[in-house]
């Protein structure tokens, strides 16, 4: 079994905005492939399917980014799903927006959202880093940045990004990460 995390923070005025992009690709993958609907348990919306004959948790936390890990260490304890078997994705400004990386372990780069799972279940689970960029101006403070909305170009983008790695997503599963970002990169550009 398989858990997929999206991050974000919960609210209205949270909707499209850049530190919600894991809640949006979540998004994505949930209506790609049909998932079902569990409501609220574990602090989060949880929903559960399949990919590829994988079976897959996908939850949305409702504790607010800076303590996801909350939600996390309990679906991960409640249906014992190693931290390997873990994918998070998250939204990550040392990337352009439209670019994406793969990453197992390491640090969080000042990511309140990842430093709370590496502290409830440790590193050894699976990063989606999606770019959403440094901001131009640097006048403005990155909190600032990633709190803001899309532009709706930006979100155009986004929404070709979210597209693009739903129908590739079982690559990553499948732990074909050079696979997936080759695929990825060969597709149209964003």
């Amino acid at each position: 079994m398989h858990l997929i995390v999206g991050l974000g923070n919960i609210g209205q005025e949270y909707e499209k905005t850049r530190h919600n992009l894991g809640f949006l690709l979540l998004d994505q993958i949930i209506d790609d492939y049909d998932f079902q609907d569990h409501g609220k348990r574990f602090k989060s919306e949880i929903f559960s399917g399949e990919i590829s004959g994988k079976k897959i948790i996908a939850l949305k936390p409702h504790t607010f980014m800076n303590l996801s890990g909350r939600a996390v260490i309990e679906v991960v304890n409640f249906y014992k799903i190693l931290p390997k078997n873990v994918l998070v994705l998250h939204d990550e400004i040392d990337l352009d927006l439209g670019r994406v990386k793969i990453k197992t372990g390491g640090g969080n780069a000042g990511h309140n959202g990842l430093k709370s799972i590496d502290e409830a279940i440790g590193k050894n689970y699976v990063r989606l880093r999606l770019g959403v960029g440094r901001p131009e101006n640097p006048n403005i403070q990155t909190s600032s940045h990633v709190l803001g909305k899309f532009t709706t170009a930006e979100m155009l983008q986004v929404d070709k990004v979210n597209q693009k790695v739903s129908g590739l997503i079982a690559e990553i599963l499948s732990g074909n990460y050079d696979k997936f970002l080759n695929k990825f990169s060969l597709t149209t550009p964003c």
